[in-house]
């Protein structure tokens, strides 16, 4: 039995779409989080609004109710519907259309993004401000979660390497949106019109993700894989159903799974990468992002403090840690220091409250220099990125459900 060989990546066309699409995916969550400064500055009572000098110090200790509990409400309004749609995902698979879950989510997203951009020109009230907010959030990660889905249901059918363009390009959405906030203060324009640019910026960045998905269906490599898995077209996936890879006479074969069965397998990593994550997400941005400089004295530290301390740190951090997994794999999936590890991480939620986060009522500051809060974030969002990566790469190869007998995923008869 002769294997049949695959075209050539040409100019690693197939790997740069993946790492785009990977890029849009996270990139629109990332650009509100990391905007944090001006939608609280929107929010601002101003009756305590205080002049330039002394904002920060009133934005620390005289906030408004809305603007302190932007963070937290942020966080829920998120959350919540990225994991009801991934769940949801499963049936979608079957109901919608490869082409229509993915132009459909990443069109929609940058309407979203347009009508940021125009609603930074237009003032509102507090409140109304704040409900539009959470409800374009909401809108945000309910269709990131299946555009993410569909991007990695089509991942599946190429080779294993290809899924790393996609974790690239999610670990590197945060750092770019980090990045482009860094560049929109450091301009020296009014936080407006700063935030004007950086969500223009993003509204860019996810056209270009529009027209690589537009792209992926003429290169010879993805046809090639498409037509391999009994997928002409790529609007036929359907990545709920495994599909053999066998000579002509095979290639309509099909074997259902259960996801019940599939849950057997995966409930441990599964519930593992999920603690992993409810952890970060619960400190990260809802408490790290409330830390104070001590080091500032009123300087342009503080302008920069947060965007590059919390969130470009944590990026780059993150980043590092699923790129890792790449030298080293240490603990094993059967060894109880993997559990152990993750269920430790949550040492960082006390560490990062008794840093300088304002305002506080009850616990004192154990650690005020601006060096322990970055070595904790460092840390912590290392831990976040190499943990789940490693979780994600103990996973089962999806073949390992076919019955004895079916051919793999890279093999011919």
């Amino acid at each position: 039995m002769m294997a049949v060989s695959s075209p050539r990546d040409k100019y690693s066309a197939v790997w740069l779409v993946f790492f785009m699409l990977g890029l849009g995916t996270l990139l629109p969550w990332n650009f509100f989080m990391t905007a944090t400064m001006y939608f609280t500055d929107r929010l601002k009572d101003s009756s305590l609004a205080r002049s330039s000098a002394n904002q920060t110090e009133a934005s620390s200790e005289h906030r408004s109710p809305l603007e302190a509990k932007f963070n937290n409400v942020m966080t829920l309004c998120a959350m919540l519907p990225l994991l009801l749609c991934t769940c949801l995902n499963s049936f979608l698979l079957s109901l919608v259309s490869q082409r229509l879950r993915v132009m459909g989510s990443l069109t929609i997203i940058m309407l979203v993004f347009i009508a940021t951009a125009v609603l930074v020109k237009v003032p509102l009230e507090p409140l109304p401000f704040f409900s539009i907010t959470m409800v374009k959030i909401i809108i945000i990660n309910s269709f990131g979660a299946v555009l993410q889905g569909s991007l990695f249901g089509m991942a599946g059918l190429l080779p294993a390497s290809y899924t790393t363009p996609i974790m690239s390009g999610q670990g590197l959405a945060g750092s770019f949106a980090a990045f482009a906030m860094i560049c929109a203060i450091a301009s020296g324009s009014e936080l407006q019109n700063a935030a004007f640019g950086y969500f223009i910026t993003a509204c860019f960045v996810i056209g270009l993700s529009v027209l690589s998905y537009i792209l992926l269906p003429k290169l010879k490599f993805f046809q090639f894989y498409q037509e391999r898995n009994g997928n002409p077209r790529p609007e036929e996936e359907n990545s709920v159903t495994l599909m053999t890879r066998g000579e002509a006479a095979d290639q309509d074969m099909k074997q259902n799974v259960s996801m019940i069965n599939i849950f057997k397998k995966i409930w441990l990593l599964a519930l593992l990468v999920c603690f992993n994550f409810t952890v970060t997400i619960g400190t990260y941005p809802s408490i790290t992002a409330d830390t104070r400089s001590t080091l500032a004295n009123g300087g342009s530290w503080d302008k920069f403090f947060i965007p590059v301390s919390c969130f470009l740190l944590f990026n780059l951090s993150d980043w590092a840690g699923r790129s890792f997994t790449a030298f080293c794999m240490w603990p094993r999936k059967d060894s109880v220091v993997l559990p152990v590890s993750i269920l430790g991480r949550l040492l960082f939620v006390p560490l990062f409250m008794l840093c300088n986060v304002h305002p506080r009522h009850h616990l004192p500051i154990l650690f005020h220099h601006d060096g322990w809060f970055i070595f904790f974030i460092i840390l912590f969002a290392f831990s976040n990125g190499y943990l789940a990566s490693l979780c994600m790469c103990f996973g089962p190869n999806p073949f390992d459900f076919t019955s004895h007998g079916v051919i793999g995923p890279y093999e011919t008869a």
